[in-house]
């Protein structure tokens, strides 16, 4: 694997609160992620990032799903070509979604993809904002609520997109390399467990 432009620290040569989480985050998916050990340089930097990436990421207010979110990270990772976001978040949108398939297709042409017109309506809307959003108008709004999202999931839909633009571009200029076990997750079963 590429050695990254800023070395990772070391996980004990960081504050207490920033050493838990981490942890807590390899106790969960069994290695820690490149972004946590990453970021974790600037401790201050890394606080403010995980608290906005938890606010928007991790609500449960409004009509967006967990594979919904992951889908917008995805496509407009994509679009900015950012290769650690897109295997990442692409690893969490198939286990999200259960389709091992899901996460490449939205990445190279989400318009052919396997996802609902309603997805599809989101990520038209997420690409415009990523790409052009001083054109967004009230015809983006309107094609939106015929959807069933209302003004704070398109809001939501745009601070994912935007806050996720600034990750792909820390991401690309550092040369964050995404791990390796990103790219099975969600596409090889987990080995079953010996029932004896």
């Amino acid at each position: 694997m590429p050695t990254p432009r800023y070395p990772l620290p070391d996980l004990d040569t960081l504050p207490p609160d920033i050493q838990a989480r981490i942890l807590e985050v390899q106790e969960k998916s069994g290695f820690i992620p490149n972004v946590f050990l990453a970021l974790a340089r600037r401790p201050a930097e890394w606080r403010a990032f995980f608290a906005y990436h938890d606010a928007l990421m991790l609500k449960e207010e409004g009509s967006l799903g967990k594979g919904d979110r992951e889908m917008i990270v995805t496509a407009t990772s994509a679009a900015n070509q950012c290769v650690y976001c897109v295997v990442a978040h692409g690893a969490l949108l198939r286990i999200y979604e259960k389709k091992p398939r899901i996460a490449d297709d939205v990445a190279i042409n989400y318009r052919r993809a396997d996802i609902t017109p309603r997805q599809h309506a989101m990520l038209d809307f997420a690409l415009k904002v990523c790409t052009q959003s001083h054109l967004v108008d009230e015809a983006d709004f309107e094609t939106l609520h015929a959807f069933g999202f209302d003004d704070e999931d398109i809001w939501d839909i745009a601070a994912i997109t935007a806050f996720f633009g600034m990750s792909n571009r820390l991401a690309s200029f550092s040369d964050m390399q995404p791990n390796p076990e990103f790219y099975l997750l969600g596409r090889v079963p987990k080995a079953a467990k010996n029932p004896g």
